[in-house]
């Protein structure tokens, strides 16, 4: 039978087990205003900081995620929300008029931070598939193996094709299309018989993101140049 000291140690241990294998994203804000992080999980995985909150300029915000965890990070901006209800809207990556996404994803256009953890490594990119509205980073720290930084700190929305662009109120550009939302055709959304990596190429609109962001998925198939590891890291996620 197990000491009582043991049964003691042992309890004590688990958190500390549980915090060693977790991961910490570091969310920091370099815009010159306010941002609103959303956070969305893979299926399955825990819902992290019920999904999103307010980062003001030169903040940081720690967020720990447990071993396993996948899911993607963007950038909410634009938004006004009732202080009363938590409801309102953002000019991009709305998810839905809520502060806390909660499960929803953001709308497109929007700059996306993604990740696999424990897979064994850590999987890791940003992709702008999704179209693109703020500049972002992925910078991993304390792993081992590649653990490439990724940057994409062009800001697309000033050479941003005409036909891609989002308009905000006052009529600036807000965000970038991608190809696929703005046509919904198969050839720039890889679908149909463009289901294919042999099929589906880079356009002269995806090549638009790529030259801006070299080390970003600009559509679908775009692996080659744009997935990365690391093992065991914490990750710095900066915007703007």
């Amino acid at each position: 039978m197990a000491s009582s000291s043991w049964l003691l140690f042992s309890v004590l241990l688990i958190p500390l087990i549980t915090c060693t294998n977790a991961a910490v994203f570091t969310l920091q804000n370099r815009c010159n205003k306010p941002i609103w992080p959303g956070i969305l999980s893979g299926a399955g995985r825990p819902q992290l900081m019920n999904g999103g909150f307010r980062l003001n300029p030169n903040q940081k915000y720690d967020v720990v995620a447990p071993t396993g965890w996948s899911g993607r990070f963007w950038a909410r901006s634009g938004c006004v929300f009732d202080q009363s209800t938590n409801h309102g809207k953002c000019t991009t990556g709305d998810c839905g008029g809520r502060l806390e996404c909660s499960g929803a994803g953001g709308t497109p256009p929007a700059s996306l931070a993604e990740f696999t953890l424990d897979s064994p490594e850590d999987f890791y990119d940003v992709s702008l598939v999704d179209g693109f509205n703020l500049p972002i980073a992925v910078v991993p720290s304390g792993g081992s193996g590649n653990c490439s930084a990724v940057y994409c700190s062009s800001d697309l929305n000033e050479g941003c094709p005409e036909k891609l662009r989002v308009r905000s109120d006052n009529g600036e550009t807000a965000a970038c299309m991608s190809a696929c939302m703005a046509f919904n055709e198969a050839e720039y959304c890889c679908t149909g018989e463009y289901n294919n990596p042999h099929v589906c190429k880079p356009t002269n609109y995806s090549e638009v993101f790529k030259k801006a962001c070299p080390t970003s998925y600009s559509y679908p198939y775009d692996d080659a140049t744009s997935t990365f590891t690391c093992k065991g890291a914490n990750y710095l996620i900066i915007f703007c």
